[in-house]
């Protein structure tokens, strides 16, 4: 059989890897994607896909005026200070000094934005929004790869990197249709393989076994360009550190409507001059449409008194401890819980400031948004055994289970969970029900250890040579845990091996 070789090899179909591959082929790349799954996209085709950038053109049209130093300042404020103190702080300073310009890139491309918006601790609006939603990334590039010639297979599982003799990487053996083939690079290959989110056995290795049944919000975050990078020696820094685990509600079996729009060609500028002249009400609307989706309910919904039910109608945990909270709701039949509501909480959760879901200082969902959009997780009936009805819970045990709750409130005492300081006990109707909810790690930020030329380190320090590492694979000790940061690494990361593997 032919040898099939290329300029370069990415293995990821998804923000990161296409946006690898465009670059390497501006640059003059014959380039081929390997995508596992029978379509592209990613965990970027499942964001909400904003992009947090300081000094681009939408700032200078809006009259915000920012600076990189600014913002790297501001992007520390987001973690806790022991995760935070553990950022590679001279990879994130070249990383934001990028991000406007890959910005600028994509809009070249044909991807649209809305913005900047604000997300406080950034001093300065820095959030741009995609328009409609994290798919148009996908499609923009895509369709740019496609004019271009490049080569893109999917169903097409990477099991190892290969080496030449002098034990550079040189190309990539993969399963396709049940067969192996191997492939292989001129220039070098990429990892782009997203992150390990939904690998039980790694999350178990680095963070700890009591996390090995919470699952990824995308289930196919598998880790597999960490795996394949420490085939051959590559080191792994962070991998304990873990964006959740958080409680989301199960995602609806229908598409949010922004995935019937058109993403890319004709339609997505004008789709963003229409955006950006709606009245800000209509645009909260469609946002909230999407904070819905993704969002996760606020832990304040616990400290003002709801409690967490499993499927048989009983407490498992004391609500406001995490991650407690998150690991017994794993722990539980189906790994799925409900949140409990009686009157005076829908009460209060019906209006600002008190909010079931938010995307900061854009849109806030309440009880009647979640009972209008999403309808498949929100009960709400004037009697409790009509919402225990309608959720199959046994009547008889979620009573006892209010009103055990309900005694220690009286008595102001500490539960049997170790819960304490309530104040108020659960006695009215309407009683809501939402849920079902599950326990899930967002993303993961434990990645290869990179330097500036998106190149692959192994535990000395050494480069790998032909081996890159962008997006979620590549995150080489930074911290990312503002909104709109890991989107843009993605793109930037993306952006620059593209150019760098083709020097």
């Amino acid at each position: 059989m032919r040898r099939r070789e290329y300029d370069v090899i990415v293995v990821g179909g998804g923000g990161s890897g296409l946006a690898a591959a465009y670059s390497a082929t501006e640059n003059g790349g014959h380039v081929l994607v390997l995508e596992k799954l029978s379509q592209l996209g990613g965990t970027t085709g499942i964001a909400v896909g904003s992009f947090a950038a300081a000094c681009s053109a939408h700032q200078r049209d809006a009259g915000v005026t920012d600076e990189v130093a600014s913002h790297l300042e501001d992007a520390g404020k987001f973690a806790p200070p022991e995760i935070e103190s553990r950022n590679n702080d001279a990879l994130r300073s070249y990383f934001l000094s990028e991000a406007a310009a890959t910005l600028d890139w994509l809009q070249r491309l044909g991807v649209s934005f809305i913005g900047p918006n604000p997300e406080p601790p950034n001093r300065v609006p820095r959030m741009h929004n995609v328009v409609p939603g994290a798919k148009a990334y996908i499609a923009a590039l895509q369709m740019a790869l496609q004019r271009a010639g490049s080569e893109i297979l999917c169903n097409a599982t990477v099991e190892r990197l290969l080496l030449d003799d002098d034990r550079r990487v040189s190309g990539v053996q993969t399963k396709i249709d049940g067969a192996s083939r191997e492939f292989y690079a001129r220039h070098g290959v990429i990892l782009a393989a997203g992150d390990y989110a939904n690998n039980h056995s790694t999350i178990a290795a680095y963070k700890g076994r009591q996390f090995k049944e919470i699952e990824g919000i995308n289930p196919h975050a598998t880790g597999d360009g960490h795996v394949l990078a420490q085939q051959v020696g590559a080191d792994l820094i962070n991998m304990d550190v873990t964006y959740g685990p958080e409680l989301r509600f199960i995602a609806s079996a229908k598409k949010p409507f922004q995935q019937w729009l058109p993403v890319g060609g004709l339609f997505s500028r004008p789709m963003a001059t229409i955006a950006r002249r709606l009245p800000k009400w209509i645009m909260r609307s469609i946002l909230k449409r999407l904070l819905v989706t993704w969002q996760h309910p606020e832990n304040s919904l616990f400290d003002d008194g709801a409690i967490l039910i499993n499927q048989h109608g009983q407490r498992f945990v004391n609500e406001k401890q995490w991650p407690d909270r998150e690991l017994g709701v794993a722990s539980q039949p189906g790994k799925i819980a409900y949140i409990l509501l009686d009157g005076r909480l829908v009460k209060r959760y019906s209006k600002w400031p008190h909010f079931i879901s938010t995307a900061p200082d854009i849109a806030y969902a309440y009880v009647a948004d979640y009972q209008r959009l999403r309808p498949d997780v929100t009960v709400v009936k004037e009697s409790l055994g009509q919402s225990a009805s309608v959720r199959n819970l046994d009547e008889a045990s979620l009573k006892r289970s209010i009103a055990e709750f309900n005694e220690s409130v009286a008595n102001k005492k500490t539960d049997q969970f170790g819960r304490s300081g309530d104040e108020n006990p659960l006695d009215e109707g309407p009683w809501a029900l939402l849920g079902p909810l599950k326990a899930y790690f967002t993303t993961t930020e434990g990645g290869v250890a990179i330097n500036e030329q998106l190149q692959a380190l192994d535990e000395s320090g050494n480069i790998i040579p032909g081996l890159y590492a962008v997006g979620q694979n590549g995150l080489g000790g930074m911290i990312l845990w503002g909104h709109g940061l890991h989107i843009a690494w993605a793109m930037t990361s993306g952006r620059l091996a593209g150019e760098l593997v083709m020097r």
